[in-house]
């Protein structure tokens, strides 16, 4: 998929008509080579905008995939970095990395909405997977990560503004997410995964329900739009005591 190394078109048609955590098995070894990783720039602007929060101690990469943010979090954590995926297939990629952690990390296979940690983590951070949640899953997931923190633990990740209506990146989201209800509706298992519900509107109220002060702040790495807002945030969201 855009690149050599990538995944082909009979491969992405076998993985999209797949479940999510099937997909995910078969996408693993490729996983990497596309355009569905956190891209790097992403990664580093948030590393920068964490270390000035903190050290922290225990890290954990919520649907960590092949592990791409889990060196977000052993550049700011001093003690243990852990990574929780669904997927035994991208645990696996991950595991084998370069820069895998070594015994400071540790790799779980566990759903995001019944995590199997108690309330252990100072820092949860997650890339890329908020399209996996439907809205109404919204009030679950957060509580399992306000479960899985200490009291005043944090719980941060990049969040893009909306593509502006009429942009190239518009129309794609859009025509990705209704490709997807089409495939949904007419085919089984589901393969959750759209874009544009994941939104600052929703996403906000949600995390004080479930017990969480937010505090926004622009990642300057990305400039901003025409109106002055940022064309990213970073959200932290810390675990009221």
């Amino acid at each position: 998929m855009f690149t050599p190394e990538g995944p082909g078109l009979r491969e992405l048609a076998v993985q999209a008509l797949s479940s999510v955590e099937r997909g995910y098995d078969l996408l693993a070894p490729k996983f990497d080579h596309t355009p569905f990783r956190t891209p790097d720039a992403v990664l580093d602007a948030v590393g920068r905008a964490l270390s000035s929060r903190g050290p922290f101690g225990h890290g954990l990469d919520l649907c960590c995939g092949t592990g791409a943010g889990m060196g977000v979090l052993r550049a700011v954590c001093r003690e243990s970095v852990t990574g929780v995926d669904i997927s035994a297939g991208m645990l696996a990629v991950g595991r084998e990395r370069p820069d895998s952690g070594g015994p400071r990390a540790a790799w779980v296979r566990g759903d995001a909405l019944a995590l199997p940690f108690g309330p252990v983590f100072d820092l949860v951070v997650s890339f890329g997977a908020f399209g996996h949640f439907l809205p109404r899953e919204l009030p679950a997931l957060f509580a399992q990560v306000h479960a899985v923190l200490r009291p005043g633990g944090r719980f941060a990740f990049p969040l893009p503004a909306p593509a502006p209506p009429g942009s190239r990146r518009y129309w794609a989201t859009l025509g990705f997410d209704a490709a997807m209800r089409v495939r949904n509706a007419v085919w089984r298992p589901p393969f959750v995964m759209y874009y544009r519900p994941f939104r600052l509107g929703l996403v906000r109220p949600e995390l004080e329900r479930a017990g969480f002060g937010v505090e926004l702040s622009a990642l300057p790495e990305f400039g901003r739009l025409p109106d002055g807002s940022p064309r990213c945030r970073l959200v932290v969201a810390a675990r009221r005591p």
